[in-house]
């Protein structure tokens, strides 16, 4: 490899992915590891992540540390914890030898990837649950308060709402359909409450681990169950309202087009969220226009560590500090 690069990394609740391209943002490598959400993972543990996967995806391209010209790394919970995320902001140092690097959260990397770094709004429904947007030079966030009391429409969402209905329909508080049967043989459950052993007992299953359950609510809906089917048309209610809430923020006037594309493993249900998502951002305004993502979060990520690095260059040459 010859020439400048540009890192990217999209961290995650369940998996952290990296991507590393060049100045005409072709693909030079990539790489996926686990979570770098420092709240299960501890700092070690996301240190750790990010030193490997640095490492691996420079070899893949025969790159140094030294010839990477930027960095943007997207961290989940990111800018959530004011103690931790001068914390989180100073790994990458360590990792890089440099300082040429920017930190935010992994909500920025879902908006770069599915809208090309421009204008627009982007929904993740990942395990955890955001909105961000850039406007004309302003950027905000909506939702992504955490599991414990948020991150409606999420894969973690979308599963916790799966087995609440799982355990209506197992007491006769909710008339039993196809999401019963298919959680039951799923989890290998020799009696109902066993459940409670996966999500409260010593072998419990980690947040993203208990995120992963939302394709078997999915796999509900597409038999017709009208419980999982509830589920995605509320899932897609929430994120419209994420949705509404930046256009607001963002200032779009009245009847200005606003770009909105999507990212996570909560989409790949299709049309079971796609199609209610829609719905319920037409009934919230009809400037929305809903967009299918340009390129994957840890792609968006590497670009937008090339755009920074060219407004950097930019407001160098017109004595503009960037």
């Amino acid at each position: 490899m010859t020439g400048a690069c540009f890192l990217g990394v999209d961290g995650g609740g369940t998996k952290t992915r990296f991507a590393l391209i060049d100045e005409e943002a072709g693909l030079l490598a990539e790489a996926r590891l686990g979570t770098t959400y420092h709240p299960h993972a501890g700092l070690d543990g996301v240190r750790d992540v990010l030193a490997l996967g640095v490492e691996r995806v420079l070899a893949l391209a025969g790159a140094q540390r030294s010839d990477i010209a930027h960095a943007f790394f997207g961290l989940p919970a990111h800018g959530e914890d004011s103690r931790i995320t001068p914390l989180l902001d100073a790994i990458p140092a360590a990792i890089l030898g440099h300082d040429r690097y920017a930190c935010d959260n992994d909500m920025v990397c879902g908006w770069a990837g599915s809208l090309g770094c421009t204008d627009g709004i982007n929904i993740v429904a990942g395990t955890g649950s955001i909105g961000y947007g850039q406007r004309r030079g302003r950027s905000a966030r909506a939702g992504g308060w955490g599991e414990a009391f948020s991150d409606e429409g999420s894969a973690y969402w979308i599963a916790m709402q799966g087995l609440n209905a799982f355990s209506r329909m197992s007491d006769g508080r909710l008339a039993k359909g196809p999401l019963h049967v298919i959680l039951k043989d799923a989890l290998r459950l020799g009696h109902d409450l066993d459940i409670c052993a996966h999500v409260y007992g010593t072998q419990s299953y980690a947040r993203g681990e208990l995120a992963q359950l939302s394709p078997l609510v999915a796999r509900a809906a597409q038999a017709g169950d009208p419980a999982a089917l509830g589920i995605y048309r509320q899932a897609a209610h929430e994120l419209a309202l994420i949705a509404s809430s930046l256009r607001a923020a963002l200032a779009f006037e009245p009847h200005e087009t606003v770009p909105l594309s999507y990212s996570g493993g909560a989409f790949s249900a299709g049309d079971l969220l796609l199609q209610p998502f829609a719905a319920a951002l037409g009934a919230a305004s009809p400037a929305f226009e809903l967009r299918q993502p340009l390129h994957p979060p840890h792609y968006g990520a590497a670009l937008y560590a090339r755009k920074r690095a060219r407004d950097r260059q930019r407001g160098s040459a017109t004595g503009i500090a960037g």
